[in-house]
């Protein structure tokens, strides 16, 4: 039997869906999402884990899931750009990267968001210069950075106005 022809079970939630199959111990998350799911938002640059265009949400964390195979995680939450949005309306990050004219080509846009809304979660928003160092796993080559970090300071402005209107 060659190694191809193993497979392991792999079950996961993904965007609020089961999902069960068995698959080779090889295949990468990134694979799974892309090419099996047709997920194709989460986007595939450098498979190497050094571009962060892959960057999706496993339990709730941030992860480049070229360098994850989908059977080293079973029974995990997984949240894909495809994913965020609810009831037809962007993520308030998604919308927020509009606003901010956050992208250029877009290609490594999903990635961006999903390691922006981990960094909101994570809590390294308390300056520039931490959103800068915290998003630095994320490339953009089109050299968006100041809209990434506008974006995400757009959103962490309208969280503490909320916040403090439902504290008034």
């Amino acid at each position: 039997m060659t190694r191809e022809s193993v497979a392991v079970p792999c079950r996961l939630q993904i965007n609020g869906q089961d999902y069960s199959a068995d698959l080779p111990p090889s295949v990468t998350l990134l694979d799974l999402l892309r090419e099996r799911l047709d997920l194709t938002g989460t986007k595939k640059g450098c498979d190497h884990g050094q571009c962060g265009a892959c960057t999706v949400l496993v339990d709730g964390k941030r992860v480049k899931s070229c360098l994850i195979l989908a059977v080293s995680i079973p029974d995990s939450v997984v949240t894909t750009i495809e994913g965020i949005a609810q009831d037809g309306r962007l993520h308030p990050m998604q919308q927020a990267f509009i606003d901010a004219d956050a992208f250029q080509c877009g290609y490594c846009t999903p990635g961006q968001i999903m390691s922006a809304i981990a960094l909101l979660e994570e809590g390294h928003i308390h300056s520039r210069a931490e959103i800068r160092e915290f998003m630095s796993g994320n490339l953009c080559r089109c050299g968006a950075y100041n809209g990434i970090i506008n974006a995400i300071e757009q959103v962490v402005s309208r969280q503490h106005r909320n916040q403090a209107g439902e504290a008034a």
